[in-house]
């Protein structure tokens, strides 16, 4: 299933994607994608419902019909930073011994082509396409082997970063990660029986039309199974939460010389399987 959120911006309903790309409305059904609602029981569920029994919701997704992201009410939103070898270095960075944490605040999270916002004083946003992980059953401790049974899906994220206040404005990553509208997620949620292997996914990102990433999952340092083992061990998991898990080499910060987004720019990405991500960029 290809799970989404659509309308007005703090108004947001449930809906589903059918095979002819139309929306179905889920608010009938259920309050929201979120929590409880991705739980594997709530999730078989709603595999059952015959999708022409919906009522359709009138537009096209993403042209004339906006989608919000693409799981609600995200309790936390965890990343990992440097988890592909050739971004760690050209970030002038060494593979880290174990997975880089850092949070990014949910009021950062928006719909997939809302515009990214260009903070107050900054001169280094940039971009990062990145596979996201949404947790279905919650848990701790969570075994290597165990841990794909606590996907609910995956879905893209913008993972957009203001370097300057990332790296030079002192102490954590998180004050160059959690701007409004830093957090670009969906266009919608795969189910993760969609997706039978996530170290096998191509994912890129365009600005203005010209191809500044390019990668693979199978590149990754960190894989997802360790990734959500690993995090366990340091806070529950529960479900509606989201892990992003890093970006491939091509980021602003890593080009020479360095290319870093302004007002009026138009960035295009996404990750196999998983949709396309379409933003302009604007001043805050």
């Amino acid at each position: 299933m290809k799970l989404l959120r659509y309308g007005p911006m703090g108004h947001e309903k449930p809906g589903v994607l059918d095979p002819e790309g139309c929306v179905r409305d889920l608010s009938g059904v259920v309050p929201d994608i979120a929590g409880a609602v991705l739980l594997p029981e709530s999730l078989n569920r709603l595999k059952q419902l015959n999708l022409n029994d919906l009522p359709r919701v009138p537009g096209v997704a993403q042209q004339d019909l906006r989608l919000g992201a693409c799981v609600g009410q995200v309790g936390k939103c965890i990343c990992i930073g440097l988890n592909y070898a050739d971004h760690a270095a050209e970030s002038g960075l060494s593979v880290p011994p174990e997975p880089v944490v850092f949070g990014k605040w949910t009021s950062a999270l928006c719909g997939p082509d809302d515009a990214v916002q260009i903070p107050r004083d900054s001169l280094k946003t940039d971009l990062e396409v990145e596979l996201a992980v949404v947790i279905g059953q919650g848990g701790r401790y969570i075994a290597q082997a165990d841990a794909m049974r606590h996907v609910a899906g995956y879905c893209v994220m913008n993972d957009v970063s203001e370097r300057d206040f990332q790296l030079n404005r002192s102490g954590t990553w998180d004050k160059g990660k959690g701007h409004d509208s830093f957090g670009p997620l969906g266009p919608w949620l795969v189910t993760a029986d969609e997706v039978p292997n996530p170290q096998d996914l191509a994912l890129w990102l365009e600005l203005d039309g010209q191809r500044m990433q390019s990668g693979h999952t199978s590149t990754m340092v960190y894989q997802v199974p360790f990734l959500i083992s690993y995090l366990s061990q340091f806070m529950s998991l529960q479900p509606g939460d989201v892990i992003s898990t890093g970006t491939p080499p091509g980021v602003g910060m890593g080009h020479k010389p360095p290319v870093y987004l302004r007002a009026g720019q138009t960035m295009r990405l996404g990750v196999q399987g998983l949709g396309v991500q379409t933003q302009t960029t604007v001043q805050a």
